[in-house]
């Protein structure tokens, strides 16, 4: 019964370890991801190997530190705006940093095989996408009707909430930052999953495309129940 107890317990402890790892790996990937916008905000850029070295050692295989998920916009390029190489971050992009299926199963990829500890949701200022399904007039109709579609709810919040046009699309922006996170929880079996093994971390933030800077937003508590499982 006493080494019945002490295994537990060594059991326990080695879970718990495990756990702090994770997060710790966690924190650490957004400490990176936050110093190199910082360099990119003041201008002074890491030195990176892009040579033919870096490119026959990422030819092994990929280890990104981190799962960045965010806009097609063309002012919006992560690995510049975060300051990071060739191999370091695993990057998703759709208009309107929205998820579908396929966007999903591309970050369960990264989180589940590629073992990133870290899911950075992106959004920006200006962002085309909810700026035009904030004035949409009428029905969405086709592929970009689809993207109007999932970027409606943040929308219909932002104008619950009221202000000016440029208020509500910076609500709307961040609505559908949250929206995502609320995706990437329910709609997914093994990011929730990661995320209650202490293996994942999701954190959201705004880029200004003005400033360059990346300013940190609080994400909503999901309930247990509403978790995918």
């Amino acid at each position: 019964m006493k080494q019945v107890k002490v295994l537990f317990v060594v059991v326990l402890v080695a879970a718990f370890a495990a756990m702090a790892f994770a997060g710790a790996a966690g924190d650490a990937s957004l400490q990176k991801l936050l110093e190199g916008n910082k360099r990119y905000v003041e201008g002074n850029f890491a030195t990176k190997d892009l040579g033919e070295t870096k490119r026959k050692d990422v030819g092994k295989g990929q280890k990104p530190f981190a799962i960045v998920v965010t806009c097609s916009d063309s002012r919006v390029p992560p690995e510049i705006l975060f300051d990071q190489g060739l191999g370091d971050i695993f990057v998703i992009r759709v208009a309107g940093n929205i998820v579908d299926p396929i966007e999903l199963g591309s970050i369960e990829y990264g989180a589940e095989h590629l073992n990133s500890p870290l899911i950075f949701i992106l959004g920006h200022t200006k962002c085309g996408a909810v700026k035009a399904t904030l004035e949409a007039k009428g029905a969405p109709e086709g592929n970009i009707g689809a993207i109007v579609k999932k970027i409606q709810p943040a929308v219909n919040a932002a104008k619950k909430k009221g202000g000016t046009q440029e208020e509500m699309l910076e609500t709307a922006i961040r609505e559908n930052m949250k929206n995502v996170y609320k995706d990437l929880m329910t709609k997914s079996k093994v990011i929730p999953h990661l995320v209650k093994e202490g293996k994942l971390k999701i954190v959201a933030g705004e880029y200004n495309i003005e400033t360059g800077a990346v300013a940190m937003i609080d994400l909503p508590k999901m309930p247990e129940g509403k978790m995918a499982h």
